[in-house]
């Protein structure tokens, strides 16, 4: 959501980015260059950025972004399967650890969301197949003025957000599904003025 941060700026003369990107803050600014809003279809990274983005509720991005690279050592690189086995005893040292968001119930969805995740690629083959087959694998090209954003939900995430809780997924409403759409490319939301908005494409 164009909603992410502070500041904005410019890469060079006549060459923008999105308003939310903190300038400041050069993880931010490779997160915004590279990754958002760019097709994913790698799984392990869609499985990561939906429990992230879980993970950011109620917090600004910058925050779970800042913590990834921890988040990837203490989850054990997203790795669903070792997820899925979690104990008490890991979960009270995920609760200990400073290096996350200790929050009991987003940590408990992570370990229900690799369980929910390892059924879904048993069922369909995973969230690659999953998540692209409600756009017939092509990128949904956001269209909202500059003044007002994107919006906070679209039919699209309240449908799919409704399909993953049925599917067992938590901490997956149609806010969070509609920020991981556009987080791994499903939706590209980036400003006509940005860079990477596919109209300033070379």
């Amino acid at each position: 959501m164009l909603t992410r941060g502070q500041g904005g700026g410019s890469i060079a003369a006549g060459v923008g980015r999105c308003r939310w990107v903190n300038l400041a803050n050069p993880l931010y600014v490779a997160y915004h260059d590279s990754e958002w809003g760019q097709p994913c279809h790698e799984e392990r990274q869609l499985f990561e950025m939906l429990n992230l983005e879980g993970a950011q509720a109620g917090l600004s991005w910058e925050t779970v972004l800042n913590k990834r690279a921890h988040y990837r050592e203490v989850f054990d690189n997203w790795d669903a399967e070792r997820i899925a086995r979690y104990d008490q005893r890991k979960v009270a040292r995920l609760l200990a650890d400073p290096g996350i968001i200790r929050n009991r119930l987003k940590i408990a969805a992570a370990i229900a969301n690799a369980r929910a995740y390892l059924v879904l690629c048993e069922a369909v083959g995973g969230l690659d197949r999953f998540l692209w087959s409600y756009v017939a694998d092509q990128p949904v090209l956001g269209d909202w003025a500059a003044a007002t954003g994107a919006p906070a939900t679209t039919p699209l995430s309240d449908r799919i957000s409704k399909d993953l809780k049925r599917a067992g997924f938590r901490f997956v409403g149609s806010t969070i599904v509609y920020a991981y759409l556009q987080a791994v490319g499903v939706v590209n939301d980036h400003a006509p003025v940005c860079f990477r908005h596919p109209s300033r494409a070379p």
